[in-house]
């Protein structure tokens, strides 16, 4: 009887209501496990130029559950960072539990793996959540593209925490994807937690369920080769920077003409070649035909740009 009330646009809509509350099905979401594989997948490359050792990332599993059953064994004992998702209007947390980062940490500054892993419950130092800091960003940009083809998304670092009780992203009880991804190096490693609200992806249950993955070999030899091409003809600019000094923006307002700028840089100091704000090498400064040179003499070592980059902050 109650039905006969209900008008037709609403009978049509009663499916996705029906849907909304039943939550998502992992099942019925093939796409999620190859999401959830692309985004390991970039992790693993993502590192390589950086860390002293091979560090290989799997998905161990994907479950249902309450994102406060997720979170709570894992207080003073984890640090998360809180993702926005602007196109979506949501948050989402990717959370490393304590081996994960002590391996890390173990892997970006040169272990052999020879000393035995640190057991000792201690609160985390600066250089450990700068460094999962960084990690973070990269996570983030592994995610989105991870994503990419089914959702136009972007993910911001909102902020990082190390109290779980924190990570405010609605109500403990609202139920959450959790993806278990596994860290592996040094013989040792830890276990990366990523959490998305079902509110999140209500919205692409339909893109989800159906599995859409790129065939390479339907590609074009012919466009590959006119890609290669015109990758290789494309005009990159190239910046030279000998040094580099930092003074307060009241000594910047004295500035006028003609007064000398002391630099710390001699004649035998190497320069940075850089394109779009990347290191590439570093560079000795010459003379060839009346026109300043520069002479490539080292490349630069990514590992060693990411850990200073790291320090510095």
């Amino acid at each position: 009887m109650m039905m006969e009330n209900v008008d037709v646009d609403q009978r049509k809509q009663l499916p996705n209501y029906l849907l909304d509350a039943a939550g998502i099905s992992i099942e019925r979401m093939p796409m999620l496990n190859v999401i959830f594989d692309r985004m390991a997948a970039s992790c693993t490359d993502s590192l390589q130029p950086i860390a002293g050792t091979p560090c290989y990332f799997s998905v161990n599993g994907i479950t249902n559950d309450r994102v406060g059953d997720i979170i709570k064994d894992y207080e003073a004992n984890a640090v998360a960072a809180v993702l926005y998702a602007e196109q979506w209007d949501s948050r989402i947390i990717i959370m490393l539990d304590r081996d994960f980062v002590f391996t890390m940490v173990e892997a970006m500054f040169g272990s052999d793996g020879a000393e035995p892993p640190l057991d000792v419950e201690r609160t985390f130092s600066n250089i450990e959540i700068r460094l999962v800091q960084a990690l973070f960003e990269r996570f983030a940009k592994a995610l989105q593209s991870a994503f990419a083809g089914t959702s136009n998304v972007t993910f911001r670092v909102e902020r990082v925490e190390t109290a779980m009780a924190s990570l405010a992203i609605g109500r403990s009880g609202n139920m959450s994807i959790c993806a278990n991804i596994m860290l592996q190096a040094l013989y040792r490693g830890g276990q990366m937690f990523l959490i998305i609200p079902h509110s999140a992806l209500n919205p692409l249950r339909q893109k989800l369920a159906h599995v859409v993955v790129s065939d390479g070999r339907a590609a074009d030899p012919r466009w590959r080769e006119q890609m290669e091409s015109e990758v290789q003809r494309t005009e990159v600019t190239l910046s030279a920077v000998l040094d580099e000094k930092m003074i307060s923006l009241d000594d910047v307002v004295k500035f006028h003409v003609g007064q000398v700028i002391e630099l710390e840089a001699t004649p035998r100091t190497l320069a940075r070649l850089e394109s779009n704000n990347q290191v590439l090498f570093w560079c000795q400064i010459g003379q060839l035909d009346g026109y300043y040179a520069m002479q490539v003499a080292d490349p630069v070592d990514q590992k060693r740009e990411f850990v200073d980059d790291i320090l510095s902050r």
